[in-house]
């Protein structure tokens, strides 16, 4: 039999039955114009935005969908944490919501990449990074995070007919807190560490040339820190306390008692709200992204058409090149 039963001291829950609906309602609201103007904007700019436009539409829907499974959950919480919706759709609710938010993340990662390639790596990634191999790499994306989040829905989800778990009930906690480790690892870790390397290297990069503007690092630097600060706020904290709020509540289950596990449970109910905001947030920051990405690769190129040694390095039986070359460089000046 399914339980929940508490050893230790019960845990005040009302705090998320105020905090998260709260938050759900600002970034439902938020995040639909957002993302609407986002998608409206990336459509009309289409063309100019080039090879990370795939991954820009992705991002949006899956913030989208993301956003859409808000109602039911700010309804839940709203009625003192009480599901009206049937265990099927508590379920696909619960999966749609990992769906999306690792979705969002994969997106973010494949964005990360294809700029470090266009602004490091220029003339190899020229022509491979195709709208074919971004539709394929965003298919990947869904596929691998679809699998990832379906066990998740083979954990109960419900000990009352009332209620709709975003984890597991405590009879199967050890196992779920093994898959969220290693969901952790995989879904979270590994993409966060490939953007920050890729941004990191592209400033870097840029800040170590003498031929782009200050102005340009400046605006690198910026973009760097501001997305390092979108994954301290929005993600890392989701993840810390995801997974130390399911390990005390195992310490719990097997009669260990800690008094951090109010306070864990508090911050946990916090992060849930934070992580959210970045379906808010995903399209004013990648917008800039693009701003600052465009200036940079001008600046790249206006380094490749300056510079006499990549000139002469140039074999003769490559006159085609160095002419597309010279036109790139005529439309830059």
């Amino acid at each position: 039999m399914n339980t929940t039963k508490n050893y230790c001291k019960p845990l005040n829950k009302n705090f998320e039955n105020i905090l998260l609906p709260t938050l759900y309602i600002l970034v439902l609201i938020v995040g639909l114009v957002a993302n609407g103007w986002g998608l409206k904007s990336l459509l009309h700019n289409w063309k100019k935005l080039g090879d990370i436009n795939i991954f820009l539409l992705n991002l949006g829907l899956a913030d989208i969908l993301y956003l859409l499974n808000l109602p039911l959950l700010i309804v839940y919480y709203l009625k003192g944490r009480t599901w009206i919706f049937g265990e099927t759709l508590c379920k696909l609710t619960r999966f749609c919501f990992n769906l999306n938010l690792y979705c969002s993340i994969g997106f973010l990662t494949c964005i990360s990449v294809y700029r470090y390639l266009a602004i490091v790596h220029p003339m190899k990634s020229k022509g491979r990074l195709t709208a074919n191999r971004s539709i394929g790499i965003s298919a990947i994306v869904w596929i691998l995070v679809s699998v990832q989040s379906l066990p998740d829905m083979f954990f109960p989800k419900k000990y009352f007919d009332d209620q709709c778990f975003d984890t597991t009930t405590n009879d199967y906690m050890k196992g779920y807190l093994d898959y969220t480790i290693i969901f952790t690892f995989f879904g979270f870790c590994i993409p966060f560490l490939i953007t920050v390397w890729s941004y990191g290297h592209v400033t870097y990069v840029v800040c170590s040339s003498k031929t782009i503007d200050k102005n340009v690092k400046r605006r690198s630097l910026k973009l760097l820190a501001v997305l390092i600060l979108l994954f301290l706020i929005c993600y890392v904290p989701y993840h810390i306390f995801k997974n130390l709020n399911l390990y005390l509540r195992l310490l719990n289950w097997q009669k260990k008692c800690s008094s951090w596990e109010e306070r864990i449970f508090r911050a946990r109910q916090v992060t849930r709200g934070l992580v959210s905001l970045n379906s808010a947030l995903n399209p004013l920051v990648y917008l800039y992204v693009n701003e600052v990405m465009q200036l940079l690769q001008r600046g790249q190129q206006m380094f490749r058409c300056l510079s006499p040694a990549r000139c002469r390095s140039v074999p003769v039986s490559q006159t085609e090149k160095k002419e597309e070359m010279a036109m790139s460089c005529s439309n830059i000046l």
